[in-house]
């Protein structure tokens, strides 16, 4: 038997040195067989292709050549068959495989100077029974619990035939069965690719992809069978953390950084995440406005592995920017879901605009309101000398005087010569030297003879408003125990109308008065907190206590407590170099040394603008004759208020 074996044998390399023979190699240069073979089964389509049009071999694109293909086992040229064989170039086609098709072919490729030859050899192998698909199979693995992929090794024929402008379609098998693109499980990705879904034990075994196109008249196709295996052992899977399949707002125009941050449970794997933009892969030289960092990665502890990340840069963010798709993708030898986020414009950001501009509205009403009232008397009365127009002349209202002005008499209660002289020099000094107002001071402007209560009703009611000069002591007497007040009546504090002639019992401090300042008291707070028809102002010359504030008069107190006082001895307090603004000749005469109430003499003090802001407005606005209050003029005095009149006849009884 062995030596019927090698007879056979001999006959072969015989036959096969002889059919060499008839095929002219013409001294080609022989690149022999080629190391891939093609395997087929009877039924597919087959291709041999020769790889000598190659730049390796001859300048293919500038020399012209001729490619012709023998069978070696006959030895004759192969030529186009119908149905059968379709000699394309460097492509021998077979359209419909037999097993007589087994063997090898050789190409010879002539150029005008050189010879090249080349074999190539066809396999075709009968189908195993019982199953569908070839019998030679790739073997190819998948790992459980994550998405795999399987890939078809049909790519040559599929850029073959595109270089024909041929279409084809691939249609993908599990054992005998048919896979739905798009099914719960199975997605067909590219032109070779077949997706599964989280892989388990069930996607082991042979999986068919069957290429079907139509050449030379005859619709054939091709096939190959994989035999997938899944793997079950644990095995570390990178895990993308960022992007995670978001919608992200960003102001257009402004930068945008987004990371690719993938973990790795288990080191030692090459990790490398990518980005795509517009289905292009991004690198630092994608544009000068968008592209992408170098990789960097990091170690952690808990859980161990490893962190790797490139980020996607933005450095202007454009319209044509917005609702796309920026993909990260993860590669590594490990199949991994690719994530992404997608960009969308956002709103305007109006709540930071409106809360600068109501925050500034704030702060402004914040910032005047703090500056009127530190400085409302400057306003105002800047603002009535500036609009004076606004308001009404006061000279038409029939009043002859701006301010009735009430002090301590002498021999009265709080007489001081420093408050005499204020009241009589320093008083008319500014407010009529300096402000041109008008004011009447009894004792100074009354008409001598005149009833001391018609005088003072008279004046009252002929001034605008009623200026009270008081000190600490004005109201107040010490009185000895078995005297009487001389000159002076004792009254009740709490009461006005309520007086007599008794005798002071004790040295205790007592609301006292004397006749002519009580009555002007009297008449004046009648005006004012009955009738409401005489502006009083308090001007408060002395510091007072709150024990000496609880002894002023209930009126003065309430008119006090409600409208305030003007206090002539803060601004004495607060500056003694004020002092000297204005100064007397008498001041002079006493060796520059200024008396306590002559310490503001000078109008722009603080004192002497609240004295000016409580005094009548000049305005310049006049009013028709029949507009004015004729009545309440000083050429028709009425007669003395009857209360009034009770009260003083009381006192002076």
């Amino acid at each position: 038997m062995n030596l019927s074996l090698t007879i056979s044998k001999l006959l072969v390399f015989l036959w096969t040195t002889w059919t060499r023979a008839e095929i002219p190699q013409n001294n080609c240069t022989n690149y022999k067989l080629q190391f891939e073979r093609v395997f087929s089964v009877p039924g597919d389509v087959a291709m041999l292709n020769s790889t000598l049009v190659s730049p390796n071999v001859f300048d293919y694109t500038t020399v012209p050549y001729n490619i012709t293909w023998y069978n070696l086992k006959t030895g004759e040229e192969m030529s186009n068959l119908t149905y059968k064989v379709l000699v394309l170039k460097e492509t021998l086609w077979f359209l419909n495989v037999t097993l007589e098709d087994d063997g090898e072919y050789v190409t010879i490729l002539r150029t005008p100077s050189r010879c090249y030859m080349q074999s190539a050899k066809l396999v075709v192998e009968k189908r195993v029974s019982g199953e569908c698909g070839k019998p030679l199979k790739a073997e190819q693995e998948l790992d459980a619990g994550v998405a795999g992929t399987l890939n078809c090794p049909l790519m040559d024929y599929i850029k073959k035939l595109k270089g024909y402008n041929i279409s084809s379609t691939i249609t993908w098998f599990k054992d005998c069965d048919r896979i739905s693109d798009e099914t719960e499980k199975y997605k067909y990705r590219g032109r070779t690719k077949l997706n599964i879904d989280e892989v388990d034990s069930n996607h082991s075994g042979l999986y068919t992809c069957t290429l079907r196109f139509t050449l030379g008249g005859v619709v054939g196709s091709v096939s190959e069978t994989i035999h997938a295996t899944v793997k079950d052992e644990e095995y570390s899977v990178p895990h993308i953390i960022e992007p995670a399949n978001e919608t992200i707002k960003a102001q257009k125009g402004s930068s945008f950084t987004k990371k690719c941050l993938a973990f790795v449970p288990k080191t030692g794997q090459s990790v490398d995440p990518i980005w795509y933009v517009r289905d292009f892969k991004a690198s630092n030289k994608t544009s000068e406005r968008i592209y992408v960092s170098e990789k960097s990665s990091r170690r952690c502890d808990a859980p161990a592995g490893l962190l790797v990340e490139r980020l996607l840069i933005f450095s202007e963010l454009r319209e044509d920017d917005f609702n796309l798709n920026y993909t990260c993708l993860v590669q590594s030898s490990r199949v991994q879901p690719p994530a992404y986020f997608t960009l969308i414009p956002a709103e305007p950001d109006v709540i930071f605009p409106v809360g600068c501009v109501f925050g500034s509205l704030i702060l402004l009403f914040i910032i005047c309101v703090t500056i009127y009232y530190t400085f409302k008397i400057s306003i105002v009365l800047w603002f009535r000398e500036t609009f004076s127009i606004f308001y009404t002349d006061k000279d038409l209202d029939g009043k002859l005087y701006d301010a009735y002005v009430a002090y301590p008499q002498p021999q009265a209660a709080g007489f001081s010569e420093e408050i005499e002289k204020f009241a009589l020099h320093t008083l008319p000094q500014v407010l009529e030297d300096s402000w041109g107002y008008k004011v009447f001071i009894e004792g100074r402007d009354g008409l001598l003879g005149q009833s001391m209560v018609d005088s003072v009703e008279e004046n009252i009611q002929a001034s605008r408003c009623f200026l009270l000069l008081y000190s600490a002591s004005t109201f107040i007497c010490k009185q000895e125990t078995n005297g009487t007040c001389s000159n002076r009546i004792c009254k009740s504090r709490d009461t006005v109308n309520k007086t007599s002639s008794q005798a002071c019992g004790d040295t205790s401090d007592k609301v006292c008065t004397d006749t002519t300042q009580h009555f002007e008291c009297v008449a004046a707070m009648h005006r004012a907190l009955l009738e409401g028809s005489l502006k009083v102002v308090l001007v408060e010359l002395e510091e007072i206590s709150s024990d000496q504030l609880a002894l002023l008069p209930k009126s003065v107190q309430h008119l006090r407590k409600k409208q305030g006082a003007v206090c002539l001895w803060k601004t004495v307090t607060k500056s003694t170099r004020r002092r000297t603004c204005l100064r007397t000749e008498e001041d002079e005469e006493r060796g520059s040394k200024d008396s306590h109430l002559s310490a503001s003499l000078c109008p722009s003090s603080r004192f002497w603008k609240e004295m000016r802001y409580h005094m009548p407005v000049k305005g310049r606005r006049r009013e028709s004759r029949e507009n004015c209050s004729v009545g309440g003029g000083h050429g028709d005095v009425r007669h003395p208020n009857p209360t009034i009149l009770n009260v003083y006849n009381t006192k002076t009884n």
